[in-house]
């Protein structure tokens, strides 16, 4: 038996600057029974990979018109050769046209808002995407919701549609070693509410001497600058330096505006025991059920937010403790339900 996973163009499969695709592949592919089976296919720039059982595409690209179809190309041709039972794809639907005729075994994970992309954003793209398709995988029931709007299904058609979280490492915490850090991890935008965060943060940090904030992201689209001798920014890091940061901090905001298709660092902050606080914006609720909701985003309420864990030491325990004793999302639980489908497919 043989499974290709195909990432989406130029996604980096590798730890120097792996995103929330790459991280969820290499978590389940790494803990599932087939993965002797699997071949992860991909194009990017760096070296280091996350994976072993991992393939670069190499073709000739062209600066100013897009490498895509060049991509598919060189895709088909090792498929052609090596004849997989299965193709899963991952967050691209315009895919699915092109591979259909050389393998009909597809399915197609959706990690973002489908209304948004190619070839998913129209009630008939759907109706093509769910023939065309084995199962279609949404890694929150808010993006299955979106997925949905306009369609009615029958239960053969419903039944194609799965929903399969995003996951993490739950290891030991030790709350003991835990700091007076308040963490914002991800992009320094507006879309993420880094603004928020950036005002409400400094306020606190001159009113609470004792606490200090750590900031993880970059964007060099926006400028949004915060100092204060207790706020440090870091910038990128890699993954393993995100989680030791989470692992030592007391609370963990994300307060994004955007609708999260899900929420991974929320997920993660949960997963290392952090008092989060969350927006109510996309599948951030799915991401991390036990933590402080916004339902008003403003300066205010972030603040507000974070001073009431600061002040109130028995609540922000008692979140932390629950956030990491109710984790359920684990990279070897969610790995297992793939490979549970994975099994009935082949079968049939």
């Amino acid at each position: 038996m043989k499974i290709s996973i195909l990432l989406p163009y130029k996604e980096n499969f590798s730890p120097n600057y792996a995103g929330a695709v790459s991280l969820f592949i290499k978590d389940t592919v790494s803990l599932s029974k087939f993965k002797k089976k699997i071949v992860i296919f991909g194009s990017t720039k760096f070296k280091k990979k996350l994976l072993k059982n991992y393939l670069n595409l190499s073709f000739k690209k062209y600066f100013f018109k897009s490498n895509t179809n060049s991509y598919l190309e060189k895709f088909k041709k090792c498929e052609l050769r090596e004849k997989s039972n299965l193709i899963e794809i991952h967050n691209r639907p315009d895919y699915i046209d092109k591979l259909y005729k050389i393998n009909d075994n597809l399915i197609l994970y959706f990690h973002n808002n489908p209304n948004n992309m190619k070839n998913s954003n129209t009630v008939s793209k759907k109706i093509s995407l769910l023939k065309k398709t084995k199962k279609i995988i949404f890694n929150s029931r808010w993006t299955k919701k979106q997925f949905l709007k306009g369609l009615t299904l029958n239960k053969e058609k419903r039944e194609k549609l799965l929903i399969i979280n995003q996951c993490a490492e739950k290891s030991y915490v030790n709350f003991k070693n835990k700091k007076n850090l308040v963490i914002f991890v991800g992009r320094l935008n507006k879309s993420k509410g880094y603004d928020l965060f950036g005002n409400a943060i400094v306020q606190l940090l001159n009113k609470y001497s004792s606490w200090k904030s750590i900031v993880i992201g970059d964007e060099p689209r926006e400028n949004i600058s915060f100092n204060h001798k207790n706020l440090k920014i870091l910038g990128f890091q890699k993954y393993s330096s995100v989680l030791n940061w989470l692992s030592k901090s007391k609370i963990s905001v994300v307060c994004s505006r955007w609708d999260e298709p899900f929420g991974r660092v929320a997920l993660e902050a949960s997963s290392k025991g952090c008092a989060t606080i969350i927006s109510n914006r996309g599948g951030l609720k799915e991401a991390a059920p036990n933590s402080i909701i916004l339902n008003n985003l403003t300066v205010n309420s972030v603040k507000n937010a974070i001073e009431k864990l600061i002040k109130n030491s028995n609540l922000r325990i008692k979140l932390q403790l629950r956030s990491y004793k109710k984790f359920k999302l684990t990279n070897n639980f969610i790995s297992k339900k793939i490979d549970n489908y994975r099994q009935l497919l082949i079968k049939s």
